[in-house]
């Protein structure tokens, strides 16, 4: 199992993200995080699975809200580059290294 670690940005938008589920539904914040946590696991064991967006990137989409975990694989880790909504701002992350 390959180890992750979150750009510094990614990890505001999954603060972001389960702070304002938590404020619409008392413990939805602690399921989105759950959901993340239980996505970035499945990354870690199959790398390759997630559907490539660009020579270095792949995203994998969260399967009970709408956002995807953006990353790249590097000889040491997977890279979560952003937890990006699917239908806001596409490709905003694609300058970040």
């Amino acid at each position: 199992m390959t180890a992750h670690l979150f750009h510094s940005d990614a990890a505001d938008e999954l603060e972001e993200a389960t702070v304002f589920y938590e404020s619409r539904v008392a413990g939805l914040g602690k399921s989105f995080l759950a959901e993340v946590q239980r996505t970035v696991s499945l990354i870690e064991r199959y790398p390759d699975a997630g559907a490539v967006i660009s020579r270095n990137l792949r995203r994998v989409r969260l399967d009970r809200f709408p956002y995807s975990v953006v990353y790249r694989r590097t000889a040491d880790a997977i890279v979560i580059i952003a937890l990006a909504h699917q239908r806001r701002r596409p490709g905003y992350w694609r300058g970040r290294k």
